[in-house]
């Protein structure tokens, strides 16, 4: 004969985690005791692990404006950890030797392969292989079409004057938590990244040989470009934010040693990332949609680069 569960004492509790433990503490939910341990402040009292984790798999989870899963209640992390590599990547040239670093050539975006004087200061401008570098005693450094492929990716986290570190730094701060808000952290990551890679693709196209480009300005316009999309799509006020890109865009074809290519290469691929993020017909689907085209963007782009590899 099965012999029947006998209630919780009155009088004698012991936590139902740690039997060794006295308490006189019961979970709100359950009623079963609890010690100090295993008590999970909730509105009203404490209640149990176990009431805590049914709750959490019952509660239906909250998703931002575009349908995306809100995992995270601090969005300013993301942006923090970007942060951070930046300025690691900085810190590493400056300590090498700033704007003489060694560490600029082989990091930056460069479509063709140059040879250096042996301090890395200057570099001759028709010595464009191994073998004839080697011959006059310099450094050869490969370009992106001799084989160098993680240009693309090392450049956007390369600067190398303050002034330019602090302003992408900045820009990233205050718009990257508020983009992570309206898409969640990995659709933010994406755009970051992949913008990243679309700025360099239009420069490693579109720039002539011998010239160099590095930072993190062609993801910043790809960030500025898919808040303001997004925001207008959420129908926020955006005059603020148009602004803001219309003055990058103004600096960016009125200054010199700005690689205009980059910023338009990011700006376009940030708002057609966006575009697919919030058009994307709600749904069951909408989430398996949203991927989808991300994936399409980023294949488009690296075929984009490995064709340039070529050409």
């Amino acid at each position: 004969m099965t012999e029947a569960p006998q209630p919780y004492s009155a009088t004698k509790m012991t936590c139902y985690r740690h039997p060794d433990r006295p308490t006189y503490i019961r979970c709100q939910r359950c009623g079963k005791p609890i010690c100090t341990e295993c008590m999970v402040s909730a509105s009203v009292g404490y209640q149990c692990p176990d009431c805590v984790r049914q709750a959490t798999k019952s509660t239906k989870p909250f998703r931002t404006r575009f349908g995306s899963v809100w995992k995270v209640r601090n969005t300013n992390v993301t942006s923090i950890v970007l942060i951070a590599i930046n300025v690691a990547v900085w810190l590493a040239i400056m300590v090498t030797g700033g704007e003489s670093s060694k560490l600029v050539p082989y990091i930056s975006d460069s479509l063709s392969s140059l040879c250096f004087t042996p301090d890395m200061t200057q570099y001759y401008p028709a010595l464009g292989a191994a073998a004839d570098c080697a011959a006059v005693g310099g450094v050869f450094v490969p370009g992106f079409t001799d084989g160098a492929f993680w240009q693309p990716l090392t450049s956007m986290f390369t600067h190398v004057s303050v002034l330019h570190i602090a302003f992408n730094m900045l820009a990233l701060w205050f718009l990257g938590p508020s983009l992570e808000r309206f898409v969640g952290r990995g659709k933010f990551l994406a755009i970051y990244l992949i913008s990243g890679l679309g700025g360099s693709a239009l420069a490693l196209w579109l720039s002539s040989y011998g010239t160099t480009s590095y930072g993190a300005s062609g993801a910043i316009f790809g960030l500025m470009g898919a808040l303001m999309l997004c925001a207008w799509r959420a129908g926020a006020d955006i005059r603020n934010l148009f602004f803001w890109l219309a003055m990058n865009l103004l600096l960016t074809f009125t200054s010199s040693g700005i690689s205009w290519q980059g910023h338009i290469g990011g700006l376009a691929v940030g708002v057609g990332l966006a575009a697919l993020i919030c058009f994307a017909p709600a749904g069951r689907d909408r989430e398996k949609r949203q991927w989808l085209g991300i994936w399409a963007v980023a294949a488009l782009v690296l075929v984009l680069l490995v064709a340039r590899m070529f050409v």
